[in-house]
């Protein structure tokens, strides 16, 4: 970007900044342009919106308010529109569909809306609306009681895909997303699919790909979280999930034993089960693709010594814990 005032390139710079939101303090990783001559700070629509997040998503997190997918979710396994959720729920006309467009909910409304996720909170919510139309709360009841059955029968599954990503919930460890095993295994088939990648190698792809997508947006694409092992980051429990997903038909693993006793494992893509790109928005195709050419011609060896360059493996390297997001902003290799 070009400076304003003088008309030269400015440099982008970084760095920690308090910021205020509904009367409480969060640190963010400020992103802004600079004028050396002047010493004046410029942003763009794109830093702000970066800026911004930051905040919302910190504020959402310190209050356990519900982010946007949530919320939507929410709404969409009842099978009801925007306004009756607005409606059974309590809140303005408009309210639910705000909420999901991203605008902040109350405390109380936030409170009401986790409630709701739960199949017996709102069979009870839709019993308690006299408002609601008898042909929509007989619809909505019987939606209810199907899910409360369901999850009685499906408990392991459920159960599983924690086991699998952890914690359910969206915080500054899955990128602020919703941890969705369905994405993952979508990008696992991108990847295998593209470059029949082993599974060192898989890994760092499924990191830069989540890590970047952070970086450009402040949200991850899948919300799996990351930890760094010696070789380099990797998908926490990535074992467990390769193994499900090669069990379950999804992959192919091809298993190859060395002189040295090693064995490799590379994944490649089923003819019949190809890449479904209608579960990705359009900037994080581009994105997977932009990852997907970066690496390409990337050895194994390579893309480790590569990942071992990034703070978010450096910080971490003796830690067990799992790598913030928030490293992403530190990214130097993509």
């Amino acid at each position: 970007m070009k400076s304003p005032i003088t008309g030269k390139e400015m440099m982008l710079l970084k760095e920690p900044r308090e910021m205020e939101f509904r009367k409480e303090r969060v640190e963010i990783i400020y992103h802004f342009f600079l004028c050396e001559e002047s010493g004046e700070q410029f942003t763009t629509t794109s830093l702000d919106e970066l800026n911004m997040n930051q905040v919302y998503n910190q504020y959402r997190d310190l209050l356990n308010i519900p982010f946007p997918e949530e919320i939507i979710r929410i709404r969409e396994k009842y099978g009801a529109s925007a306004g009756k959720m607005s409606e059974i729920l309590g809140f303005g006309i408009n309210g639910y569909r705000q909420y999901e467009a991203g605008e902040m909910p109350s405390s109380s409304n936030a409170k009401l809306i986790q409630l709701a996720a739960n199949p017996k909170n709102f069979l009870e919510m839709v019993s308690l609306c006299d408002s609601l139309e008898v042909k929509y709360k007989k619809k909505y009841i019987e939606k209810a009681e199907q899910l409360i059955e369901e999850n009685s029968k499906n408990k392991f599954n459920l159960n599983l895909e924690e086991y699998f990503l952890g914690n359910p919930l969206a915080d500054i460890y899955s990128g602020y997303k919703t941890p969705n095993f369905d994405k993952f295994s979508e990008m696992v088939i991108f990847f295998a699919e593209r470059m029949e990648p082993f599974k060192t190698k898989l890994n760092k792809l499924l990191f830069f790909a989540d890590f970047l997508m952070f970086k450009q947006s402040c949200f991850s694409i899948s919300g799996v979280r990351y930890k760094a092992i010696q070789l380099g980051p990797v998908p926490s429990n990535f074992n467990s999930i390769y193994e499900y997903l090669a069990n379950n038909q999804i992959i192919d693993i091809n298993y190859t034993n060395y002189p040295n006793g090693y064995s490799g494992e590379q994944f490649k893509a089923k003819k019949e089960r190809p890449f479904d790109e209608t579960k990705f928005t359009e900037a994080e195709l581009q994105l997977l693709e932009e990852v997907s050419q970066r690496f390409k011609e990337v050895s194994t060896t390579e893309i480790i010594e590569i990942s071992h360059l990034e703070e978010a493996w450096k910080q971490n390297q003796n830690d067990k814990k799992v790598i913030s997001y928030r490293f992403a902003f530190e990214l130097t290799q993509i």
